[in-house]
């Protein structure tokens, strides 16, 4: 039924951009036998947004993957850098936070561990909405900033790093069995903000899953059961994106941006001083506005490793089929 509904909004999607665009034309046509430049200029304005519009519908036809039209965890972690690499993690938190809201899905805070000092040691969000997943997997990998560090006296120069890792929100349809001897369960005290409740009794669980290594942590409900029941929704999540990473042909690829979160690793540079640019260092993909970037605007990005990774998924297929 999910599938069902999601096709028929593509479709009925498709369907208004044809009709924009058409009334769009007439609308034009007309300014231009009265000669009304103004409307003209508008005209013109509309047609440049709807040709935005069908650019990343084109995009998102890509997203044909098992789990894309799922929603998502992100989350994010400061790596090397100290107090610079943990506000960098609050900027990326910010950043994925403004693509989201542009883009209508809903936020739900899951997890955060606050810096020494500033910024954010590790934080876990949920992305609602449809292809949530599909459109935010090509962020898992690090990144790297360098600035002029707002925490230097001398005003030097400083390049930190911060992880991001993704995984889909698994369907109540997706079996996942996890034994519960391989579980490790701790409680702890929640951090931040959450009312007095919340600071002063152990509330959050932190599960590890023996076997793989998988951490998850949740903090979001003064229940204990009711985080507990999150985090293991998490874990089931975190299971199933390792066994689609080992089903897709994709699999390495992505697999290599995961590694050790300092140099030589990052999928993309922001670069604020001595100049200003953006790169992603795996399809060569830049902007000259690193602030545009942090404020959210990621679709370029997106797209072109949404793009990248089909194409390399069906050009492995074709090798194998040979």
């Amino acid at each position: 039924m999910r599938e069902r509904t999601l096709l028929a909004n593509q479709i009925e999607g498709v369907q208004s951009l044809e009709n924009e665009v058409e009334d769009t034309l007439e609308l034009i046509s007309m300014a231009e036998d009265e000669g009304d430049a103004d409307m003209v200029a508008d005209g013109m304005k509309t047609l440049n947004r709807l040709a935005d519009e069908a650019k990343r519908r084109e995009t998102e036809s890509l997203l044909s993957g098992e789990a894309d039209s799922n929603d998502c965890y992100l989350e994010i972690n400061a790596g090397a850098g100290g107090t610079e690499a943990q506000d960098w993690a609050e900027m990326l938190l910010r950043m994925y936070s403004r693509w989201a809201e542009a883009h209508g899905y809903k936020l739900t805070m899951i997890e955060s561990s606050e810096g020494e000092q500033a910024g954010l040691k590790s934080v876990t969000i949920q992305v609602s909405g449809p292809n949530a997943y599909g459109w935010l997997k090509t962020e898992a990998g690090v990144h790297r900033l360098v600035r002029i560090s707002p925490f230097d006296a001398a005003a030097r120069r400083q390049t930190s790093f911060a992880s991001v890792w993704v995984f889909p929100v698994v369907d109540d349809t997706i079996e996942i069995e996890i034994n519960e001897a391989d579980l490790k369960v701790d409680t702890f005290r929640a951090s931040g903000a959450g009312g007095q409740h919340v600071n002063k009794t152990e509330s959050a669980i932190r599960i590890t899953h023996i076997p793989t290594g998988i951490i998850v942590a949740c903090q979001t409900d003064r229940s204990q059961h009711r985080n507990r029941a999150t985090a293991m929704g998490m874990l089931k999540a975190r299971m199933y994106e390792a066994e689609l990473q080992r089903r897709e042909a994709a699999a390495a690829q992505t697999e290599a941006a995961k590694t050790d979160i300092g140099w030589g690793h990052q999928i993309r540079s922001y670069v604020l001083a001595p100049y200003q640019m953006v790169k992603d260092l795996r399809t060569n993909v830049e902007k000259g506005n690193p602030d545009a970037v942090l404020d959210g605007d990621l679709d370029d990005f997106m797209a072109a490793s949404l793009a990248a990774r089909v194409g390399a998924t069906r050009s492995e297929a074709s090798a194998s089929a040979q």
